[in-house]
Parts: C-alpha cells; sequence; structure tokens
C-alpha cells in the first residue's frame, strides 16, 4: 500500500507548483506558499491520524477510513482539471500574459480536492508504519532483527513508489493532462487500499483502549495536586497494577531517573479508596507505566526539534534545485528530462543503497555492536544530520560551479539552458537521499519502538511532523536570509542571486543543529519495559520486551 500511495502524494509534492501557476492563474509566490502550506499540513495531520488509530480505531480500520477521504480528494481535483469551467480561463499571452483569477468557487474546490488528500495521507501515514510493524513479536530475538529490517524495506517501498510517482505520473500530468494525472493519482491510492483488505484476516491488529493524550494529562494534574508530597526513593511505593482487568496495556513500563517530579503521580495516599487504587482513568491516582508514558514523550521533543532544520534544508533542495534545473541542459539522449522529476535522483540512489544497507551493512556492523539494528536509532539520526550538512556544502559548491559556467559563456541574463548538464545536481540530491535514509527511517524506527504500545501510531506521527515544522519554517528562513543579507535570493535571476551563499549558510548551521542533536541525544534515555502476567490475576512480572494486546483484524 505504501509504494502506491506514495507514488501518487509525491508526484503532487513535485509538480504542483506548475499547475497552481499554470492552470489555476495563481502568482509564483502564492504557489510556492500555497504547495508549502499543503506539504505542511499533510505531515502534521498525522497527529490526528494518529490519536484517532490509537484511542478509537485500529490501525488497519484507520488506513482504510483515510484512504478513502485521500481517493475522493484525488478524484475531485481530476474532476476539476478536467473541465475548464471548473478553472479561470488560461493566461492570455498577446494581451501581457493577463490573468484571472480563480473565482471564489473554483478555489473552494481545489483546496477541499487539496485538504482531503492531505487529511487522508496523514492518516495513513500514521496507521501503516505502526500497522506493519506490529505483525513482529518483539518478544522474539528473530522477530526483533525482523523488525529492525522492516523499516529499511518500508523507506524501500516508499522510495520506489516515489520514483515511479515523479517519472510515470509526472510525465502523464505534463503530456497527457492533469485530469488524468490526478485521476491516476486516485486509482493507485484506491488499488493500494483494495491491496490492504485482501490480507484483512492474516493481520495482527492493535486493539485501542483509551486516549494516549488523556492518560499523559492526567500524570500532569496528578502531579501538580501532589506537589508538595516527597517523591519516594523506592520503586516499590509508587501505583503499579498487573492484573488483567485494570490494565489498558498488557506491558508495563519501568521507572527511570530523569523527570522524578513527575513520579508524584504515582504515589498512594492514605485516603484514597480502594477503587481509585484499581482504576486506571483515576484523576487523583496514575500508574508508574503512565508516568513513564508522559516522560518518553517529554524526552522525545527535543530530537524531534533538533531534526526540525535538517527539513527545512530538503523543503530548500526541493525547491531551488528545481529552479536550478531549469537553468541547465536538461537533454538525455534525446529525451528533456522535465524539471520536476529531477528527484528521481535521489530516489534510485536510494533504492539501491537501501537493500545494500539492510543486508550487508547492519549485519557487519550487529558484530561488532550486538545490536539488532546495527547501530542506535540514535546514533543513525545523527548520521543522517551529518550528511545532511555535506549535502549543503556540496550544493553550494555545485552552484557556484553553475554560476561561473553562465559567467564564462555570457549567459548570465540569457533565459537559455547553460552547456552544463542537469546531472550536477545530482551530488547534492545523493547525498541528501542517502542522510534521508538514514535520519526518515531512524525516526520512524526510534519512535515507534520508544513509545508504549497505548500509543505507537501518535508516536509515528510525531516522526512526520519534524518534515511539517521544516515545511512550514522554510518560507521564513528564506525571508529572513533575504532581509538580513540585503536580498541574496531576491533578483529572480538565479545566475545573479547569491544561492551558493544561502547553502553555506544552511551547512553551517546544520552543524549547530547537530551539535544540539548530540547534546539532546546524549541526554535521552531509552525505555525500560517490561510484561505484565495476564494469566488469572497473577499480580507479579518479568522484565521483558513487552508485548501488546493483539486481535485477528
Amino acid at each position: 500500500m505504501v509504494g502506491l500511495e506514495n507514488m501518487a502524494f509525491l508526484s503532487m509534492s513535485v509538480s504542483l507548483v506548475t499547475y497552481f501557476f499554470g492552470y489555476m492563474n495563481f502568482s509564483l509566490t502564492k504557489s510556492a506558499t500555497t504547495l508549502t502550506n499543503f506539504l505542511g499540513t499533510a505531515y502534521l495531520l498525522p497527529l490526528f491520524g494518529g490519536y484517532i488509530s490509537d484511542t478509537y480505531l485500529s490501525r488497519f480500520k484507520t488506513c482504510i477510513l483515510f484512504a478513502s477521504f485521500e481517493v475522493v480528494g484525488y478524484a475531485l481535483l481530476a474532476v476539476q482539471a478536467r473541465f475548464q469551467q471548473l478553472r479561470p480561463v488560461p493566461c492570455n499571452a498577446s494581451l501581457g500574459n493577463q490573468c484571472e483569477p480563480a473565482e471564489s468557487g473554483q478555489a473552494a474546490i481545489l483546496f477541499t480536492g487539496l485538504y482531503l488528500v492531505a487529511f487522508g495521507t496523514s492518516g495513513i501515514k500514521a496507521a501503516l508504519p505502526s500497522l506493519g510493524a506490529d505483525q513482529f513479536d518483539e518478544s522474539d530475538p528473530k522477530g526483533v532483527k525482523s523488525l529492525a529490517s522492516y523499516f529499511n524495506w518500508l523507506m524501500f517501498s516508499v522510495t520506489t513508489g516515489a520514483a515511479f510517482g515523479v517519472t510515470f505520473l509526472v510525465w502523464i500530468s505534463s503530456n497527457q493532462g492533469w485530469d488524468w494525472g490526478f485521476g491516476v493519482g486516485s486509482v493507485a491510492v484506491l488499488v493500494s487500499a483494495l491491496f490492504l483488505l485482501m490480507g484483512k484476516s492474516m493481520y495482527r491488529n492493535y486493539v485501542p483502549k483509551g486516549s494516549p493524550i488523556l492518560r499523559i494529562l492526567q500524570v500532569f494534574v496528578v502531579a501538580i495536586k501532589n506537589r508538595n508530597i516527597p517523591v519516594p526513593e523506592m520503586t516499590e511505593e509508587l501505583h503499579e497494577t498487573y492484573d488483567k482487568e485494570s490494565g489498558v496495556t498488557t506491558d508495563i513500563l519501568q521507572r527511570t531517573d530523569k523527570l522524578r517530579c513527575l513520579d508524584r503521580a504515582a504515589v498512594v495516599r492514605s485516603e484514597l479508596d480502594a477503587s481509585e487504587l484499581r482504576s486506571t482513568r483515576s484523576w487523583k491516582l496514575c500508574t508508574v507505566t503512565q508516568v513513564e508514558e508522559t516522560k518518553i514523550l517529554i524526552r522525545m521533543f527535543p530530537i524531534i526539534l533538533s531534526t526540525i532544520f535538517m527539513n527545512t534544508c530538503l523543503a530548500q533542495l526541493q525547491t531551488f534545485t528545481i529552479q536550478q534545473s531549469t537553468t541547465m541542459d536538461r537533454n538525455l539522449h534525446g529525451f528533456t528530462v522535465p524539471g520536476p522529476s529531477i528527484p528521481v535522483i535521489p530516489l534510485v540512489f536510494m533504492s539501491v543503497l537501501i537493500p545494500l544497507y539492510d543486508r550487508i551493512f547492519v549485519p557487519v556492523m550487529r558484530r561488532f555492536t550486538g545490536i539488532p539494528t546495527g547501530i542506535t536509532h540514535l546514533q543513525r539520526i545523527g548520521v543522517g544530520l551529518v550528511l545532511s550538512a555535506i549535502s549543503m556544502a556540496v550544493a553550494g559548491i555545485v552552484e557556484t560551479h553553475r554560476k561561473s559556467v553562465a559567467v564564462e559563456n555570457n549567459m548570465v541574463d540569457s533565459p537559455g539552458p547553460l552547456p552544463l548538464t542537469v546531472f550536477w545536481l545530482g551530488y547534492q540530491y545523493a547525498i541528501f537521499g542517502l542522510a534521508d535514509m538514514f535520519t526518515l527511517v531512524g525516526l520512524l524506527e526510534f519512535f515507534y519502538e520508544e513509545s508504549s504500545s497505548g500509543m505507537k501510531s501518535l508516536g509515528t506521527a510525531i516522526a512526520w511532523c519534524s518534515m511539517a515544522f521544516g515545511y512550514y519554517t522554510s518560507s521564513i528562513v528564506v525571508e529572513v536570509v533575504n532581509k538580513v543579507s540585503n536580498g541574496w535570493l531576491a533578483s529572480n535571476n538565479l545566475n545573479r542571486d547569491k544561492l551558493n551563499y544561502f547553502y553555506w549558510l544552511l551547512a553551517g548551521l546544520s552543524i549547530v543543529n547537530l551539535g544540539v542533536y548530540l547534546m539532546c541525544a546524549s541526554w535521552y534515555k531509552y525505555k525500560k519495559m517490561g510484561m505484565k502476567q495476564i494469566d488469572g490475576g497473577n499480580n507479579g512480572h518479568v522484565t521483558s520486551e513487552g508485548k501488546i494486546h493483539m486481535s485477528i483484524a
């Protein structure tokens, strides 16, 4: 499912600016802003999808429900692209490119379709990775190794689907019409949902048992109420439930030493009655597991915040590299490579490297470290951040070379393509694709495994939020740099702009961001898990990798 869904979504991500500008008569600025807001929303809404999945629906049902919204969104866009009366009159080149703006009804259709797609893909992004990961038994060493491989192959499916999207689907939109492009996207998501439905009887599916957000709020409220109570030194003095009847999840989290002020929420006060001691929804007493869930979420925030800047760099690379490609020679053996298809370079690169990483790098590193994933999740994210900084530095070098070619050939103000192949951009894209392979997969795996069983989808959604805030902050970064630098990127002519300086600035800031990340990662402490005994109310428990309560979907 993930490959087909990403084929449709990523093809839109790289080419919608063309549709907004050429077919909806948006200005270049409004086109770029509309796309950035759309992508930011698509990566932020997984928080809602994750909440729905963990609290009310199973992950399987969430995927199917939200896929239906995405199908309708693409279909609505296809209908608008098909019928001229639903779009503004094309710009008149003979009258100085005068354009009639889109009417309110036309804009309403466009934004309804766009945000149905954003809403639909958000639920899939939150629930689908967790649904796949739920199929592996984390209490089995073989299952742990398979889970580590799963996230790599999930990324492989994302990249291969995206590669088809930015080539095949972009070609359809450019040559056969946008109605065909959106229509194929709608069919692709529909077929992906049908494929998921075919395996319904085989899935192990998490059964929602309450709101993780409510459990976290209870911890804060009770901790504030008990703020004058001393924190016990012994874990045995804190409240925990082990019996089958009162458990919200089937795994427990062991007490950690950090953020001890929150432990007050699990202190048993003498005035509490028996029903409150057994309740998991009490606003007077929380379990150690609830407290540790809250601690995990707090410890995760610095990690996700320190990865936002990498995605800000990604947003700049996606926009400015496409603009750079329009000034370069895009011929490939007689075929003109469309500008929006340039991102296929890192996608192909990643599609080749991911199997090598999973089959060679991980087993070799596993022998040295003893870690099922070869290196820890935080180490993997850190490697990606280093590669991101290198990519920005290389981008600055490539842009300097591109500008020198323009000067040498007296083409600084020429609209024609420079005698420089577009595949020079492949260096920066390939390195950033490698960075994405490390960081994005590391984030998804980190947030899934570190989240408790009752908030796996929400944890996955938090990982996507890094991309959302990266897109939202990208335009702010450009505006601030333009003002401070007196217009490095203000002339609308890349041959006269200082894009290379901008890339080097991003490389320098990426190094600073890496330092912040290393401090956050060194502060983070991985969770300790145990497993509840659910056979007949046994009050003992054993230290183990926790299991989650599953049912057949």
